[in-house]
């Protein structure tokens, strides 16, 4: 008789399976709770037990294939059982009252599911859907799958030693063990690591081998081959490769305070926000000349107005005209919020990473005022004392590249805002000046904004009356 076991309900309302692995072939013989096969969920791996004792007589589904529950998965004849007489489907016998007896007789069913265990018949199943009843004490049988080699059965203390990809001799043929008892993502890293389950399955015991289990054993593996090659280098004088002993070759530094808040917030904004960034090479042969003016200037001594400080001022001109670069973007609201006011954010580099402090009203503030400010923002941001209120709250960024030898740069968006220009360095370049080439002055400014907030079109129209007001700084007292 051919009994079909229907692929049974995994629970939490999945519909289906597929078949990551079989672990039985057609003419196997399978205990009750042996392992048939491998299915996966949307949820995880399952092991799918035997309902029956007998041998496999089909397997409805290959590996790799999607079955849905209630579908036949597979076919046992029964101990003493003739493929003459086919059983009903396993989902159309109750679990209370199936039996897996031979004569289906009167007498059978009076004695019940006891009396065909007294008699060394096949015991009732009792699974979810199916289920096995619980066998003897024990780790359930399971079907030896392959020949293991000799050392395979050495010493615990010789496995360990043993590295991960020894090639041991081949144990005589009649030697079969089980197959070691691992999850295929288990097994798939373990093969990638290049490590054979079967040299830690005599240091796991009875239990699963898992990929802490994988991770310990290389950790073993590497310090044993760390602690040789450090013998040998003792030997030489020299480690393989030219290194002397002490060489680090890595260093880890955890991620933690303002860098870990900086890689948090840079991720956020870059995967949120759909940045777009424009370049504009500019003579600011004008500015430069301009910024030398005033350090001449007696009356701005202690003051020292640089390049930035100019460019910062003509940001904050250009803001009043194109305030969708000095936006937000509210997602909960669906609105665009458009500020009043330029809270100038100003990345600097420290030693405990980037961060980004603010200038506040920096829209009102003369240009020997923005530069003070800056001065002071730059010092106490290189001392690490910027009070963490000082670092909320920009509308408008701008970062210095330039004083690192850069040209230019896509630079990410503070997250919340809408616009940040860097800065690139100042150089001397030839140049097309009133119609004839020249050595000149000359700077690249790079703008990257949210192209959600700000058109293509508006962040060109920014981005060139900065370079104006940088080329001829006169231009300021037509938009002051």
């Amino acid at each position: 008789m051919t009994q079909e076991f229907r692929l049974p309900d995994l629970g939490e309302g999945l519909t289906e399976a597929e078949v990551v692995q079989w672990l039985v072939a057609e003419g196997d013989s399978v205990a009750l709770n042996q392992t048939l096969a491998e299915v996966e969920t949307a949820k995880a791996v399952v092991e799918l037990p035997s309902p029956y004792e007998g041998t496999v007589t089909a397997l409805h589904a290959a590996a790799g294939d999607t079955v849905a529950v209630g579908a036949p998965l597979i076919a046992f004849r029964l101990p003493g059982e003739e493929d003459e007489d086919p059983a009903p489907p396993a989902d159309a016998v109750s679990p209370a009252s199936a039996t897996a007896g031979s004569s289906g007789s009167e007498e059978a069913d009076d004695q019940g599911p006891e009396a065909e265990r007294d008699a060394g018949e096949t015991a009732q199943p009792n699974l979810v859907g199916y289920g096995a009843a619980p066998a003897a004490a024990g780790r359930p049988a399971r079907r030896a799958r392959r020949t293991v080699t000799a050392a395979r059965t050495a010493d615990t203390t010789v496995l360990e030693a043993a590295p991960h990809d020894a090639v041991v001799s081949e144990a005589p043929s009649h030697t079969t063990v089980e197959r070691p008892r691992s999850t295929p993502p288990v097994r798939a890293y373990a093969k990638a690591q290049g490590v054979d389950l079967a040299l830690l399955a005599a240091t796991v015991g009875d239990r699963v081998i898992t990929r802490a289990d994988v991770d310990e054993y290389l950790g073993t593996v590497s310090t044993r081959e760390e602690e040789m090659s450090a013998r040998e280098g003792k030997v030489s004088g020299l480690r393989s490769g030219g290194y002397d002993d002490g060489a680090a070759r890595v260093t880890r530094t955890p991620v933690r305070g303002v860098r870990k808040r900086t890689a948090e917030a840079m991720v956020a904004s870059a995967f949120t926000a759909p940045h777009v960034t424009t370049f504009h090479t500019v003579d600011v042969t004008a500015t430069m000349e301009f910024i030398a003016a005033l350090r001449e200037d007696r009356t701005l001594d202690g003051v020292r107005i640089g390049p930035l400080a100019v460019v910062a001022k003509a940001a904050c001109l250009a803001l009043s005209r194109f305030p969708g670069l000095n936006s937000s973007w509210d997602q909960e609201a669906g609105e665009i919020v458009e500020h009043h006011f330029v809270d100038l954010g100003i990345a600097a580099a420290t030693d405990r990473g980037l961060i980004v402090p603010v200038i506040r009203d920096a829209e009102r503030l003369s240009l020997p005022d923005l530069a003070q400010a800056l001065s002071a923002l730059t010092a106490t941001a290189r001392s690490g004392k910027t009070p963490p209120a000082d670092l909320l709250g920009g509308t408008f960024s701008l970062t210095n590249i330039g004083v690192f030898g850069v040209d230019a740069g896509t630079p990410i968006l503070p997250p919340g805002q809408t616009g940040i220009l860097a800065c690139g360095a100042v150089r001397r370049l030839p140049w097309e000046h009133r119609g004839e080439v020249a050595l000149r002055q000359v700077m690249t400014l790079s703008l990257s904004f949210d192209h959600r907030v700000v058109d293509g079109a508006e962040g060109a129209q920014f981005l060139k009356t900065v370079a104006d007001l940088l080329e001829n700084p006169a231009r300021a007292m037509l938009l002051a």
